[in-house]
């Protein structure tokens, strides 16, 4: 009490202050502002001791920040916040006003929004960065972390954050122990990415400039400068997004492949949120955190042996959301997951789901479901339950017969020597018997290479067949020496290359070791090549029928194989050049081509399997997919039908609708007049009939008149002679 009038008259000089900075914010002086800064700092030190009177303070300084953030200094400004910090730890202001947490967020956002407007302010971002990292790891029980989850998610969505630390912060969230921050950070894992791509695509949309509009208006309307103005800033508008789109996409990679440990982050949230039986997430709330263990581990290839045997309690038909619990064990399963973790569940899925007694849409269900778990590791399933399983497509449900199929057509191609002989079918039968198609082994990748080198060698190869045939020889024996590789510079009887260039024997280092393997290929090639002296006596003609005959005996069904089991070492031998690269690109093409013929039925059913794979590898996998034929087991009503039926005629209306009322829709949505034709033709009656009368009292001279007259006009254009 005995400060108070000290305070008073502090307080008296605050209010002054601000209502002189209040008039005319962006022209205070330097002295005043200093002044109403030191006063501010004062005010929020003490108001604590004197609660009455500073009641309106917390208000006065929201007010300020909300209608001149944009003209205070940055002292001032950073003096406000602060003092809203201090009055919040004070506990004079409440953190649950909505109005105070929305602002400090939309600002938060729209600072660091324009910092990485024109160029990306690291610095910015890493301490921003560092500030919401250690707000999730000092506190992971109170629900202040939900904040850091939205900061980074929304600058994650407008990719002003791309980077691992901001998959981190995420990462920190989904291992927090609060509900609300455990679901932001695993939603974000789930959703994030598509978010980003569904923004990108929406602001492409609303900048589009419709340019040929905007010319009509200018043609049509009176011209003036400002129009002039709009059309200059449209044309510049759209060559910028012109110039956009020629540069280089940036790599938005995403979260997941961002991630420092993803082994480490799968198991430790299935530990703590899963296996858990203290933990405090409801049933929904653990399937988002299965389904993203569950992608991590099938995106990843990981190793959770323990994730395949929570899965068993919840494959019954009559688990809520099982569809859900069928798409997340399908994601989890990848090629390296050992047949005998996943055979059980296989078998389980078929005992509770298919069955005769089943109803149709569970059948298909469960079908559906082994099948995508066949797809990613064809060796969890046996002999025996695929026969079973495969004469499901007998049934008389359209679901469960299309579901059958897809099974049945999956094996044909991935293990057709685990179906019976009658369901191979041709091409998996053929390729059986001539050892195309073989067993698969557990762990077996497939061998990487550049699609269709194996193409640009055979064109090598043709092409230098096609330059030795057509090339003139000096003499018989000089195609003799073409098609053994026999060349000038091998003259010597002995085979030796000689080096005059004593630098590159010392380079070379003298005399090379050569294995004993490698001594009697050389021996034998020796052996082969013809001498010099019955190079005369053999003729082109003889030595061409030599080699075809050659040939004739090589070409077997086993060389066959082993030509197409042979891969290309193009790469490995030479430096493609450009040109190359284009012939290879053709060559794709046409392969393309070809691979449209009903030859090539094989080819483009093995390519389409492994589109499936690649779509399985880094796209999820919903229930809707899984349920996707169940759709063809459900009855429809009367009404439904009856809906349908009425979609159906309206579409065919729309396919009957000729080519000028298309256009005319289309200048409609477009926003365009019609022509004046077009108008005329809606006119009312009653003003045409005038017009109508007086054509009838032509006279054949005044007719010709009129004939003449439109003549003339059209050959110079029209009336405005738009062709002059």
């Amino acid at each position: 009490s005995s400060y108070k009038e000290d305070f008073d008259s502090r307080y008296t000089q605050y209010e002054s202050q601000r209502e002189l900075f209040l008039q005319a914010p962006a022209s205070a002086t330097d002295t005043g502002i200093v002044s109403f800064r030191d006063l501010i700092d004062f005010l929020s030190h003490v108001a604590d001791c004197y609660p009455t009177l500073t009641a309106r303070f917390p208000e006065d300084l929201i007010h300020v920040l909300n209608l001149h953030h944009e003209h205070l200094e940055p002292e001032l400004r950073e003096k406000i916040v602060g003092s809203l910090v201090l009055l919040r730890k004070k506990e004079i202001i409440d953190s649950s006003s909505k109005s105070t947490r929305t602002l400090l967020y939309k600002k938060c956002l729209s600072d660091l929004r324009t910092s990485n407007s024109k160029s990306t302010n690291h610095r910015l971002n890493r301490t921003f960065q560092t500030v919401l990292y250690n707000l999730l790891t000092s506190d992971q029980v109170s629900s202040k972390g939900i904040w850091a989850v939205k900061i980074t998610r929304e600058l994650w969505k407008r990719q002003i954050w791309t980077d691992p630390k901001a998959v981190e912060i995420m990462k920190e969230a989904s291992l927090a122990d609060n509900e609300k921050v455990i679901l932001g950070g695993v939603r974000f894992f789930l959703g994030g990415d598509k978010e980003r791509e569904e923004l990108e695509d929406e602001s492409s949309d609303e900048d589009a400039i419709d340019m040929g509009k905007i010319r009509h208006q200018m043609g049509i309307n009176k011209k003036t400068k400002k129009k002039a103005r709009q059309m200059e800033n449209a044309v510049a508008t759209v060559k910028k997004k012109t110039r956009k789109k020629k540069q280089p996409h940036p790599l938005n990679f995403s979260a997941f492949h961002l991630l420092h440990d993803p082994q480490g982050f799968a198991e430790t949230l299935f530990s703590k949120h899963l296996q858990n039986s203290r933990s405090k997430l409801n049933l929904e709330q653990k399937l988002q955190v299965l389904q993203l263990v569950s992608r991590l581990v099938g995106l990843h290839k990981l190793t959770v042996m323990s994730l395949y045997s929570y899965f068993i309690k919840y494959l019954t038909p009559r688990q809520p959301s099982v569809t859900s619990f069928l798409a997340s064990l399908a994601q989890a399963t990848h090629n390296l997951v050992p047949p005998d973790v996943l055979e059980p569940l296989v078998q389980k899925i078929a005992n509770e789901f298919v069955s005769e007694a089943a109803a149709a849409e569970v059948a298909s269900a469960g079908l559906n479901a082994i099948r995508e778990i066949c797809v990613r590791q064809p060796l969890a399933m046996n002999d025996t339950l695929l026969q079973d399983l495969v004469l499901y497509r007998k049934s008389k449900d359209k679901g469960v017969v299309m579901a059958a199929k897809g099974l049945l057509g999956l094996y044909r191609d991935v293990g057709p020597d685990m179906l019976k002989k009658r369901d191979r079918g041709k091409e998996a039968a053929m390729g059986l018997r001539s050892g195309i198609r073989k067993e698969q082994r557990f762990g077996e990748e497939a061998v990487g290479e550049i699609e269709g080198l194996e193409l640009l060698e055979k064109w090598k190869d043709e092409e230098k067949e096609k330059k030795l045939r057509t090339k003139e020889p000096r003499a018989e024996g000089d195609l003799v020496e073409a098609e053994f590789g026999i060349d000038d510079e091998e003259e010597d009887d002995d085979g030796w290359e000689v080096n005059e260039d004593s630098d590159s024997d010392s380079d070379s280092g003298g005399w090379q070791d050569v294995s004993s393997e490698e001594e009697t290929n050389a021996l034998d090639a020796d052996d082969k090549r013809p001498s010099k002296k019955p190079r005369n006596a053999t003729t082109a003609s003889e030595v061409i029928a030599g080699q075809d005959k050659a040939e004739n005996k090589e070409n077997t069904p086993q060389k066959t194989v082993e030509t197409a089991e042979k891969i290309s070492t193009l790469a490995t031998t030479r430096i493609l050049t450009p040109a190359d690269l284009v012939k290879l690109q053709e060559l794709r093409l046409a392969a393309s081509v070809n691979n449209a013929l009903p030859a090539a039925q094989r080819k483009r059913a093995a390519a389409a399997h492994q589109a499936t794979l690649n779509r399985h590898r880094d796209d999820p996998l919903t229930a809707t997919e899984i349920e996707g034929l169940a759709s063809l087991s459900k009855k429809s009503t009367k009404d439904e039908r009856i809906a349908a039926a009425r979609e159906g005629k309206g579409g065919r209306d729309e396919v009957r609708k000729s080519t000028t009322a298309k256009r005319k829709e289309k200048k409609r949505e477009q926003g365009k007049s019609t022509t004046n034709r077009e108008k005329a033709r809606k006119k009312n009656f009653m003003m045409t009939l005038g017009k109508a009368k007086g054509k009838q009292k032509k006279s054949l001279v005044d007719r010709g008149k009129v004939l003449k007259a439109h003549k003339e006009r059209g050959k110079r254009g029209g009336k405005r002679g738009n062709q002059g």
